[in-house]
């Protein structure tokens, strides 16, 4: 080696070697701290799938390789969407309370209440399909099932009655099909569309054994998702305390049986205002109520204390 070549391979050895120096005492810059701190607190990892599960009593097939691959995706799916789960949580202390004394009313199992998460998230939206309220009713299925459903009120926002009706539709599909699985899953596809599929599969009244579209074949594993969730937050990693949990405020009902011309000048006569009149009452769709009829309408009133309303 030449003694050029010699210097050269010093020099290049010493810069190496320095930059190595220098990496090494050159304190981090803050990005890079945070970086590794996420890195550090910060992972995703498979879920285990439980040894079990059942939907209101009924035993899900984990064993067979295809159910375990859509439990797994709805496990994943819904643990990982961290935001959307937690708001669960906070709207199921709320809500949970109203609706799991009505299915046992009418005798469904509990596991139904996951149901409702399934569908609207526990909130009063409307699908793109026009289904509405927690329990996503079409106007057609509401208004046959005894739903008031109009320009002045549409009871499928009302949570108590859409409940009783739901409860109402879920034994009439479990008388059909024999089966709570297949009901939860007809909820989805409608029971003349499971019907069709089991002629047409020339298969037994077994969800799981059921091919289905899409949707409805995601369907029931998205309510075992949510009931697995939701009874074990901190298994999945959801922390909260007690008082970061959505409250219900109590109220009274006031009997109306004529029709109201201004609902702004009736909310101030309990001293509440039109906004907190209607966040309790999402069933009045507009501002009076046209009642010819002298029908007697409940109007949930918040109890005082809850709200300062300026009159």
């Amino acid at each position: 080696m030449s003694m050029l070549s010699k210097i050269g391979l010093l020099t290049v050895v010493f810069v190496v070697s320095g930059l190595c120096v220098n990496a090494v005492q050159e304190p981090e810059s803050t990005d890079e701290t945070l970086q590794k701190k996420l890195v550090n607190d910060y992972n995703v990892y498979a879920l285990p799938l439980p040894e079990k599960m059942d939907f209101a009593g009924e035993p899900v097939p984990l064993h067979e390789p295809d159910i375990r691959e859509r439990m797994d995706r709805e496990l994943l799916v819904n643990t990982y969407w961290q935001s959307n789960g937690l708001l669960i949580f906070k709207r199921a202390n709320k809500y949970f309370p109203i609706i799991e004394p009505l299915l046992k009313k009418h005798g469904l199992p509990d596991d139904f209440k996951y149901l409702a998460v399934a569908e609207s998230g526990l909130e009063n939206n409307r699908s793109p399909a026009g289904a509405a309220g927690f329990w996503h009713f079409l106007k057609g299925t509401g208004r046959e099932y005894g739903l008031e459903i109009n320009d002045y009120v549409d009871e499928r926002y009302n949570l108590e009655k859409a409940t009783e009706v739901a409860a109402e539709y879920l034994k009439k599909s479990k008388d059909r099909f024999g089966s709570w699985t297949l009901a939860a899953a007809a909820y989805n596809a409608g029971n003349g569309g499971v019907n069709k599929q089991i002629t047409r599969q020339k298969a037994d009244t077994y969800y799981y054994d059921l091919l289905l579209n899409d949707e409805t074949s995601r369907y029931v594993f998205r309510i075992l998702a949510f009931k697995e969730i939701l009874s074990n937050p901190k298994k999945y990693g959801f922390n909260f305390r007690e008082q970061d949990l959505y409250k219900n405020i109590p109220t009274y009902k006031v009997k109306v049986d004529t029709a109201v011309t201004d609902f702004a000048d009736f909310a101030k006569k309990f001293d509440i205002n039109y906004k907190i009149l209607k966040l309790h009452n999402p069933w009045l769709r507009d501002t009076y109520l046209k009642n010819s009829s002298r029908k007697e309408y409940l109007i949930e009133i918040p109890e005082k204390g809850y709200y300062n309303a300026k009159k």
